[in-house]
């Protein structure tokens, strides 16, 4: 007898219910687990509570809240994030996020590309295209990022040379790709500082580890995207040439 592995079919269900509505540009995945347990999410006309249940959004009706779900036009947004603010659709602390300033720009959901925590700003991509944000934050294709750094105290060459070189904490390897003095003045200095990867803190732990306190942070470049002259607070859409660049990454 021949035997043969019965190869799934191809319109099969590939994704969770939650993971398709993010992916379709709808919401968040937190956003989408959270509607569907509260019972505001149907499938072909049937509430669905599990997040995880398997659907085929090409071929099943999906609706939330009542509203057929369809993919939501793909909107590529840069803001200029004030210090201060998180990068967090909502804050149990009552904290500002960087969705108030968003709040009356009649825009989708869109999701941070990327984070910059509180106390740092400067440039912070949002989109709903999960594909094209995935693929920019991917380790893998190291997309540098250029930080401008204001830090209390005047560093020597040594200083420099041992950011480049890199520190290990917690079992993480942290290290800059270039550092530069960009000026200095009486008691603090600003560096240009470049990453080719992002760990949580990541700048901010390699200069503390040589005793070094970060004054500010601002985050002026990703990629040859440059910050420019964007106001603190405001966001403008990217064009056609800057979506594709990071693409073709």
């Amino acid at each position: 007898m021949t035997m043969s592995r019965t190869r799934p079919s191809a319109s099969a269900p590939k994704f969770g219910l939650a993971r398709v509505l993010s992916k379709l540009g709808v919401c968040s995945r937190s956003q989408a687990e959270r509607a569907v347990r509260e019972g505001r999410v149907s499938v072909d006309g049937r509430v669905v509570l599990d997040p995880e249940r398997p659907v085929d959004p090409e071929r099943q009706r999906i609706q939330l809240d009542g509203e057929a779900v369809t993919a939501a036009k793909r909107v590529y947004v840069a803001l200029n994030k004030p210090r201060g603010v998180i990068v967090s659709a909502a804050d149990e602390r009552g904290r500002d996020t960087v969705y108030e300033l968003l709040a009356t720009s009649g825009l989708p959901w869109l999701g941070p590309v990327g984070r910059l925590d509180k106390a740092s700003e400067g440039l912070l991509l949002l989109s709903n295209d999960s594909v094209w944000a995935a693929r920019l934050t991917d380790p893998r294709y190291h997309v540098d990022k250029t930080y401008h750094v204001q830090i209390d105290t005047l560093p020597g060459q040594g200083v420099l040379d041992q950011m480049i070189q890199g520190i290990s904490d917690n079992g993480e390897q942290l290290a800059a790709k270039q550092v530069s003095l960009l000026r200095s003045g009486e008691k603090n200095a600003w560096l240009e500082i470049v990453l080719d990867e992002g760990r949580n803190r990541h700048i901010r732990r390699l200069l503390d580890a040589q005793g070094i306190g970060v004054l500010r942070l601002i985050r002026v470049a990703i990629g040859t995207l440059a910050l420019g002259d964007l106001s603190k607070g405001q966001w403008r859409h990217l064009n056609a040439e800057e979506i594709s660049g990071f693409a073709a990454k």
